[in-house]
């Protein structure tokens, strides 16, 4: 078997070592993802004016210390990004600090990203055509760059977002949502910044990689409308105060569309994506020996019900060597979507995310069978608002449940993915990685 390489050193034999190998696939992936490698291709001359740099997602730290290092030194550069709350990496040696970071909440908003969204859109104020404005863009964007349309407060969004996000609704429709409801978001932040010139560098962590949809498109037309928005609130039973209603059933809170003179001359670059993350980490496997199949980086739906799916290829893999022979690596990506289950009275709240979702609906679904281990994990480092990224299926993980007292139907219940795993220390924990192309599945069969 060949040794594969990278910046973490050469693969763990998969055969000794099988979370470890797990281990070494997500943190390539991430790699990929790192702004300093992949910014600077992007790039656009200075400009004749100023530089102005604006932004919001939970990777802007590590964008913005990547920009810093890249843009000419004797070249003006300014500016404000907000990113997520303890996501601001350490500073490189070297690298003096030009465009100030705050930090701010996800996934439901607070007033520190207000204020960052207000400092944002006054920065566009007295912009010229000679000045540009680079948009550091990537997830996490829609909570951290929070300004209610005129008729609602911060606890009016903060209540909405929650909602959304208990909901069970897809990227897509929040985001739609979102971007009717805000005074920045859906386009407005590049068209209050004419007439300078708009250059956007993201970080995509939705599927299909539609830069309308990351961090619900702040710089970029927004084809959605306010009829939809509406249908979308109606749909999952959401309430907004009646004045906004009337608002969105008259398109008053309508967003910039494509054709829209605001984005003349306005560019987009998507510096990191799911799909090249993916395409890293099955390259990786190959190099170790390893035969890998990427299923889409695109798949959404219920997590639990994606792992399912999950477990019946692996098991077909494991038992009949169809669709794919074995040994091999399946990885998948995308965002799937956790339903929040009404508690019964007296039941302990659950904690977890998408990722631990997908585990236990998974594991469940493998029946313990032989030689499948799998790693689900988010790319930020977070899955959801714990301080997990994911979580290990192992061959065993329902008999060492079982063993500490855990049932995994009672979690799957009450949404408990994390109460599960940690019982049985097969948590994936990684802190912030500085980045987010959203989920990374890895299934390897032995």
């Amino acid at each position: 078997m060949t040794a594969s390489t990278s910046s973490f050193g050469p693969a763990p034999d998969p055969r000794e070592t099988p979370r470890a190998f797990l281990e070494h696939l997500y943190r390539v992936a991430v790699d990929r993802a790192l702004p300093l490698s992949t910014l600077g291709a992007h790039l656009p001359k200075p400009p004749k004016g100023r530089t102005v740099v604006l932004g919001a997602g939970k990777a802007g730290g590590s964008m913005v210390q990547a920009l810093e290092a890249l843009w000419p030194a004797d070249a003006p550069l300014s500016g404000l990004v907000v990113t997520r709350y303890d996501h601001i990496p350490p500073r490189p040696e070297g690298v003096p600090q030009r465009i100030e970071l705050v930090e701010a909440a996800h996934p439901v908003p607070d007033a520190a990203g207000q204020q960052a969204a207000e400092r944002i859109l006054a920065l566009t104020q007295g912009l010229t055509a000679d000045d540009l404005v680079l948009c550091l863009i990537s997830g996490g964007g829609s909570s951290l760059l929070v300004l209610p349309a005129e008729g609602l407060t911060l606890a009016d969004k903060q209540r909405i977002n929650k909602q959304l996000l208990d909901s069970g609704a897809h990227i897509g429709e929040m985001n739609c949502v979102r971007k009717h409801l805000s005074r920045i978001k859906g386009g407005r932040l590049a068209a209050a910044c004419a007439p300078a010139r708009v250059v956007t560098l993201t970080i995509s962590d939705v599927p299909g990689d539609d830069p309308a949809v990351i961090a619900s498109g702040p710089t970029v037309p927004d084809a959605t409308t306010c009829a939809e928005a509406l249908a979308i609130l109606d749909r999952y039973g959401i309430e907004v105060p009646a004045p906004v209603r009337a608002q969105l059933q008259s398109s008053g809170l309508e967003t910039p569309k494509p054709n829209d003179k605001a984005f003349a001359g306005h560019e987009t670059h998507m510096i990191a994506t799911p799909q090249q993350s993916l395409e890293a980490a099955a390259q990786a496997a190959r190099e170790a020996g390893i035969e890998a199949h990427i299923l889409s980086d695109e798949i959404e739906g219920e997590s639990r019900e994606v792992g399912k799916v999950h477990a019946a290829l692996a098991r077909a893999a494991a038992q009949r060597g169809q669709p794919f022979a074995r040994p091999c690596v399946i990885l998948s990506g995308g965002e799937t979507t956790v339903t929040i289950r009404p508690r019964q009275p007296g039941q302990a709240k659950g904690r977890g995310g998408r990722a631990g979702e997908f585990c236990m609906g998974l594991a469940g679904a493998l029946m313990g069978v032989p030689d499948v281990w799998a790693l689900a994990a988010d790319t930020d480092g977070i899955d959801g608002v714990e301080d997990n990224a994911g979580a290990f299926v192992t061959p065993d993980t329902l008999a060492r449940a079982t063993a500490a007292g855990k049932k995994l139907s009672d979690h799957l219940d009450r949404n408990d993915a994390y109460g599960y795993f940690d019982a049985i220390g097969d948590l994936f924990v990684t802190g912030p990685t500085n980045t987010n192309v959203n989920d990374f599945r890895a299934l390897l069969i032995l």
